[in-house]
């Protein structure tokens, strides 16, 4: 590849001289570069920055022991299997409520759904939930998502 790159630059003949016996124009000299540098933007599109998911859950004070204890345990390492990254938890509390946040980083949004239709589906999942339920009653009350995309211009 060096080689003919350097034959394509040396050369100021109408013909580039790649081997002996092969001789092409610079046309298709041209062509094929302008196809490569096509696909390298086009790859360069495609590669896009991570997303990242903010979740808020609403706990009850009643029974977050219990919520923070099942998500701990369970969640966590269940969301592994589908290779949920999870960045960062933090508990707000308010005069009104008890909100339970972790931000989640994905390579792109079809993962990051794809992820969270396998894990809603996890049997191990399922047979989990069942009986916290039955034993405490709901430990979420209203769910927040939102699919965040950084900004070029942000500073990390």
């Amino acid at each position: 590849m060096e080689k003919q790159l350097l034959s394509i630059f040396l050369n100021s003949s109408d013909m580039v001289n790649l081997e002996a016996d092969k001789f092409i124009s610079y046309e298709e000299v041209f062509s094929t570069i302008s196809l490569l540098a096509a696909f390298t933007v086009k790859a360069q599109k495609t590669r896009t920055s991570p997303i990242y998911q903010l979740r808020i859950y609403e706990i009850f004070e009643s029974n977050k022991k219990e919520f923070h204890e099942r998500f701990r345990d369970h969640a966590m390492r269940i969301m592994k299997k589908y290779n949920f990254k999870i960045i960062s938890i933090y508990e707000s509390k308010s005069d009104k409520k008890t909100e339970f946040v972790y931000f989640l980083e994905w390579p792109n949004e079809v993962t990051m759904k794809k992820a969270w239709e396998d894990f809603r589906k996890d049997q191990e999942w399922i047979d989990i939930k069942k009986p916290y339920t039955e034993k405490y009653g709901d430990v979420l009350g209203h769910i927040e998502d939102r699919v965040l995309t950084k900004l070029d211009y942000s500073p990390n």
